[in-house]
């Protein structure tokens, strides 16, 4: 079968033939590709940057984001029927560790992620344990089923805090950022404002119906004033990985503020801790998906009218793929899709 490899220790990633997968085993399922999304972390494999060059396992079948159609199943699978669209969970888990067990599979100390340390899915087919498959409804379309991952990922983050009524402040417009300003405008906040340095993605925020999309140059202070609002941000979401956005995040927050990290930032960074003690903010990490609870939120979400159709912004047939990798390195973009 065709995949997209990342066969050297250099920067790239190649199309191979590579030998087919073996028939599912028991609770296994055999996935047939139809679309695939490429996320940050698949630039920094292609990029073979430092984090890259620490996890990676070369050769390597990358990507973890996609939608598909069930070609087989393994003995013991229930529930799952071939030709059943799905996507899946990029995380595979022990299952047996004390986080596992609890039902907090997100944070397993064991887990694997498809794509980085075990075969991914940007190839024909993809093998998966039956307990990471996650069965679309008809009504979510395949480029939305192909990014389910980090809409996930931008559901977790949001939906940690209450957003009713709150003025949120996301930093960082890439497109997880983009979405989490989505999400928190359908769960009922009262103004979203997102930073970026970034003019094209600040164009994609409006189109997504923010209150402000703001220069990270421009003064936060000012774009409060205009807002009416006296007393600072009430939840920010930290999605740039940037420290100086981080640093302007905390110096706008409201006492007893709620900030969500998503973003990953590349080296150590001086962070005002007294203040954050001052004011009692709530620092919370986020990684991944609870699985599956943001999942069922992402489906209800999407069938209840959450509009994330503007972060998707290309296509490029699966033969296309070095063009694909290439725009997105240039930061004009959204999400990518791969058409298999």
């Amino acid at each position: 079968m065709k995949a997209l490899v990342k066969d050297k220790a250099a920067v790239g990633i190649t199309m191979l033939d590579v030998p087919d997968l073996p028939a599912p085993q028991a609770q296994e399922v055999l996935i047939k590709i139809m679309r695939t999304a490429i996320c940050g972390t698949d630039i920094h494999i292609y990029n073979w940057d430092a984090w890259a060059q620490r996890t990676i396992p070369v050769p390597l079948v990358i990507g973890h984001e996609f939608v598909g159609k069930i070609a087989a199943i393994g003995d013991g699978v229930k529930n799952l029927q071939v030709g059943q669209r799905v996507t899946g969970e990029g995380h595979i888990t022990c299952g047996l560790c004390r986080n596992c067990l609890a039902g907090q599979r997100h944070l397993c100390r064991q887990q694997i992620g498809v794509g980085v340390e075990r075969q991914g899915a940007f190839a024909e087919y993809l093998l998966l344990p039956q307990t990471n498959v996650y069965p679309l409804d008809q009504a979510i379309s395949d480029d939305l089923a192909s990014i389910y991952d980090p809409l996930g990922n931008a559901t977790h983050a949001a939906l940690e805090f209450d957003l009713v009524g709150e003025d949120v402040l996301v930093t960082g417009a890439g497109p997880i950022g983009l979405m989490v300003a989505a999400i928190a405008k359908h769960a009922g906040a009262r103004h979203v404002v997102i930073t970026d340095v970034n003019t094209y993605r600040l164009q994609l925020a409006e189109q997504l119906g923010v209150s402000k999309a703001v220069h990270a140059k421009q003064s936060l202070v000012a774009v409060m004033k205009e807002l009416g609002m006296s007393e600072g941000f009430d939840i920010g979401f930290e999605m740039s990985g940037n420290g100086q956005a981080l640093t302007t995040m905390l110096a706008c927050l409201n006492n007893g503020a709620y900030v969500s990290l998503l973003g990953i930032f590349p080296d150590a960074i001086k962070i005002d801790w007294t203040s954050i003690v001052m004011k009692g903010i709530t620092l919370r990490g986020i990684f991944g998906r609870k699985m599956f609870d943001t999942w069922y939120k992402t489906t209800s979400m999407l069938q209840s009218g959450l509009n994330i159709a503007p972060v998707i912004t290309h296509h490029f047939p699966i033969n296309a793929y070095q063009q694909a990798f290439k725009q997105m390195q240039q930061g004009t973009t959204g999400k990518v899709i791969l058409e298999w």
